[in-house]
């Protein structure tokens, strides 16, 4: 059974810096992506970072240059590096595990129960 934890999350001021982690109870390089989701009030929820099993990373355009995403096959776990947290960046984060399946096309996807993060003067 898979099971994602995440950590980190809290109250910090605009310009603050947060690192948020993700420990899987599996083995994550199974996974073909480690993803970074959150969800504000209202809204859909929005991919933020993507490693691929590859270490292959991509940012949602409103967190480029400000966010890093990595991850440790040996502890199992991915970090997302918030530098320069902005208001609009509070949010509840979600780690999320993907394997894609070719035949037929689908995929797996596992989700953590999220962290809260806020950022507030």
């Amino acid at each position: 059974q898979v099971q994602l934890v995440e950590s980190g999350g809290g109250v910090v001021q605009p310009g603050d810096s947060l690192r948020l982690s993700c420990a899987a109870s599996v083995n994550i390089a199974s996974f073909n992506a480690m993803n970074w989701y959150r969800q504000s009030p209202g809204k859909q929820r929005e991919l933020v970072a993507t490693i691929s099993a590859g270490g292959v990373t991509s940012y949602a355009d409103s967190v480029r240059a400000r966010f890093i995403i990595s991850r440790d096959n040996g502890k199992n776990t991915v970090n997302l590096q918030m530098n320069s947290a902005q208001p609009e960046d509070t949010a509840v984060y979600y780690c999320n595990a993907r394997r894609i399946k070719l035949v037929p096309l689908d995929t797996e996807d596992y989700w953590g129960q999220g962290t809260q993060v806020t950022v507030s003067s």
